[in-house]
């Protein structure tokens, strides 16, 4: 059976596209980067402004460790105007997930993208990394819908 808005299609419209690149980090030697909200905080903004992104905010909170054996995580966002970076760590598995989308509404920012995740993995220096770049974004709507 069809969707009831299967027959409807999109008039007129903008293309927004962007790079998103997920990326999962194992046996990251760097424990001061995975246990300071504040040294990751200041790695991922100087790796935003560096490479020419727009940082309009961040926020970074430190996790306690578990039952007071260890460090806790970090996690943080910086929030840009052409999108955003994240990153969690867990410093008791030596890992981080990472999460950083740019998009290409006024220029194409893919080498951006690209310099901030290389400097990210240069500062973590993972041992392993599962990555996944995904080009995102389609024609988005500009005023109507029509039949």
């Amino acid at each position: 059976m069809q969707s009831p808005t299967a027959d409807l299609c999109l008039e007129g419209g903008i293309e927004v596209k962007g790079l998103h690149i997920f990326a999962d980090l194992y046996n990251c030697p760097k424990a001061e980067l995975l246990t300071s909200s504040e040294k990751l905080r200041q790695l991922c903004v100087d790796a935003c402004r560096d490479v020419g992104l727009t940082v309009l905010g961040e926020h970074f909170y430190q996790f306690g460790g578990a039952k007071g054996l260890q460090d806790g995580g970090a996690t943080g966002a910086v929030v840009l105007a052409e999108s955003h970076l994240a990153i969690h760590t867990w410093p008791e598995s030596s890992g981080a997930t990472l999460d950083v989308y740019v998009c290409n509404f006024t220029s194409d920012n893919t080498r951006k993208a690209e310099a901030v995740y290389a400097a990210l993995i240069k500062a973590l220096k993972p041992r392993d990394v599962l990555v996944e770049r995904v080009m995102r974004g389609r024609d988005l709507p500009l005023k109507k819908r029509v039949a």
